[in-house]
């Protein structure tokens, strides 16, 4: 496939590097691409599938221009989701493709299952700890957010703590806990760097190469 990645950020250029490796063609774009500017019809006829990861202002002016023009794109982005339901009408309406996540990790995605397992549970008080690189303009982050999500969803009464910190480079740590007057137990995932974000966007956009339509990457990961 021949991929556009917008963006030449630590995971950006990482995503890059993935896709390479698997057997991909890849043009990156960053700074010649502002206010989605350079996404033209005769550009994006070039390519299979569009993955963003820029920031959430710049996404949302990547997708209107991917979209509109009935292209496929992958977001990696987070704290754009305030948008969602215009993305998701002008998919529709121009026949493209949209695959959002809040996190690409198939880590992570083990840790959703585990997570709304958890919730299940009655009589627990839960919380969540989210820790990433201080570049990290969104918080909480949204992994950390679709955790709750995932509790809310189960529990619809309970009250949620999210405490965010940014430190360092850290590349993602998510704590659940959940506590009880007897006892408390604690999901943890910790990621050692972006390569396991960057290859789970790579499979989502091979996913999504021929296909209209919008997901969320937690309703198709298991068909990778």
């Amino acid at each position: 496939m021949l991929l556009l990645i917008l963006g030449k950020g630590k995971t950006g250029s990482i995503v890059a590097q993935i896709a390479r490796e698997r057997g991909h063609s890849v043009r990156v774009m960053d700074r010649e691409n502002a206010g989605a500017g350079a996404l033209t019809a005769p550009l994006l006829a070039q390519f299979d599938v569009v993955l963003d990861f820029t920031t959430a202002e710049a996404a949302v002016e990547n997708m209107r221009a991917c979209l509109a023009l009935g292209a496929r794109i992958v977001v990696g982005t987070t704290g754009w989701y305030s948008h969602l339901n215009d993305m998701k009408a002008l998919a529709i309406r121009r026949n493209g493709g949209l695959l959002y996540g809040t996190n690409f990790s198939v880590g992570v995605q083990g840790l959703f299952k585990m997570t709304a397992d958890l919730a299940s549970l009655k009589g627990y008080q839960f919380s969540i700890e989210e820790t990433h690189h201080t570049a990290k303009l969104d918080a909480p982050s949204g992994t950390a957010l679709t955790l709750k999500e995932i509790i809310v969803a189960a529990q619809p009464e309970a009250q949620v703590e999210i405490v965010s910190k940014r430190e360092g480079d850290t590349s993602g740590l998510h704590v659940v806990t959940a506590r009880s007057a007897s006892d408390v137990l604690t999901l943890r995932h910790e990621a050692f760097d972006r390569r396991g974000f960057a290859e789970g966007a790579v499979r989502a956009a091979e996913w999504l190469a021929g296909k209209t339509g919008i997901w969320d990457f937690r309703e198709i990961f298991d068909q990778l």
